[in-house]
């Protein structure tokens, strides 16, 4: 299943205008990034009627790239929203994934629920990804949403192959096979959104989930580069849509013109 956002220009007027929101959502996260280098203080939260979201930021980054965000998911008071900061030394996705197991159980029984969404940013949809799949987490997440997520490896920036997590973030890696293992039986739905301008991802439709024993959705969205996917206005809607149920996660025309 595929979501589209057309725009009404050509394809390179697309490209230029995704780039130059790219640098404008970077030099905002530039501002706000010192505000999210310290982990969140946890707090029981008020009561709430649907799963706690936990957000997982990528590579490099930390929670201050939620900010609008978690802002739009908590607006209504249906959910409790955190975000977890993994430390920025990390070398093993996996090891991170196991930390994020114990995070999950701690917000469950803080607030009382038995299930979580997970809503993961580049490498942190990864390390969702691997907590669902590979460390039994599908019994406790309901939903796992992806922005920009290398499901299939990215081969972009091979310079950076030194760092032991952009290796495993290629396509040849040993935690990609085992995410291509059978999973069978797996609980967790997936929503997956990727983007053509996706300039980390290569080739772009790397960020799609191709699993047959997945029940994913994926989500094609245009105009929108790497960083902006998870502060810009259309798909803050779409993934908060995403969270209320199968196959809700669409693009009013308000929507889709906001990046025509």
């Amino acid at each position: 299943m595929g979501l589209y956002l057309p725009v009404s220009m050509p394809l390179s007027g697309a490209a230029l205008r995704a780039g130059a929101l790219e640098v404008v959502v970077l030099g905002g996260h530039l501002l706000l990034y010192p505000t999210g280098v310290c982990q969140e203080k946890v707090t029981a939260g008020a009561p709430a009627t649907r799963p706690p979201v936990l957000l997982l930021h990528g590579f490099t980054d930390n929670r201050s790239v939620f900010v609008l965000l978690r802002r739009a998911l908590g607006a209504d008071g249906l959910r409790h929203v955190e975000a977890y900061n993994y430390s920025p030394f990390t070398l093993d996705l996996r090891v991170t994934a196991r930390h994020l197991a114990r995070r999950v159980e701690e917000l469950c029984e803080r607030t009382g629920q038995d299930r979580v969404d997970l809503v993961g940013h580049s490498l942190g949809g990864l390390i969702g990804r691997y907590y669902v799949q590979r460390l039994g987490g599908d019994t406790r997440v309901r939903t796992l949403v992806t922005l920009g997520t290398p499901h299939s490896g990215t081969r972009v920036a091979p310079f950076m192959d030194a760092h032991p997590v952009v290796r495993q973030m290629r396509p040849d890696s040993e935690v990609l096979a085992e995410l291509a293992a059978p999973a069978p039986g797996c609980a967790t739905r997936c929503v997956a959104f990727w983007s053509e301008f996706d300039a980390l991802m290569t080739p772009a439709g790397t960020a799609r989930i191709e699993h047959p024993d997945l029940c994913v959705e994926n989500v094609q969205v245009t105009g929108i580069g790497h960083l902006a996917l998870p502060a810009h206005p259309a798909v803050i809607a779409a993934v908060r849509r995403a969270l209320d149920g199968p196959g809700l996660a669409a693009v009013t025309a308000s929507e889709a013109a906001s990046v025509a």
